[in-house]
């Protein structure tokens, strides 16, 4: 239960960089059709990686592969970099706050099962 529920937290994140690349592949706020294609390539990077989190949260994160644990550490630093950075997708950084705690509390959660018990993997697959 406590590995699910984790792991939903941690799609959830990784759905919230989809969206946010999404809108900037559709709407690219930017003065300039360069910085305009330049800003959709890096939502289209964004698609990808939020795609991409998404899977590995759904399938090797739920079978507890050590390795996806370890992965998955991008999410909170995407986020502060976001924060930190006073980046987009927005002016208010309630969400990027939210987005930490979410996906930090994703990966702490479980950690015993990861590491210390249960069900242990190899890293390998």
């Amino acid at each position: 239960m406590l590995l699910k529920l984790s792991s939903t937290l941690l799609v959830v994140t990784n759905v919230a960089i989809l969206i946010f690349g999404m809108v900037m592949v559709v709407y690219p706020q930017s003065a300039s059709p360069h910085d305009g294609q330049l800003l959709r390539s890096l939502g289209a990077a964004a698609v990808g990686m939020g795609l991409f989190g998404a899977m590995i949260s759904v399938v090797p994160y739920r079978q507890k592969q050590r390795w996806s644990w370890f992965t998955l550490w991008y999410l909170p630093v995407f986020w502060t970099a976001h924060l930190v950075g006073q980046l987009p997708p927005s002016n208010d950084h309630v969400h990027q706050y939210a987005l930490i705690a979410a996906s930090i509390l994703g990966l702490m959660l479980p950690v015993r099962e990861f590491f210390l018990g249960g069900d242990t993997r190899a890293d390998a697959g």
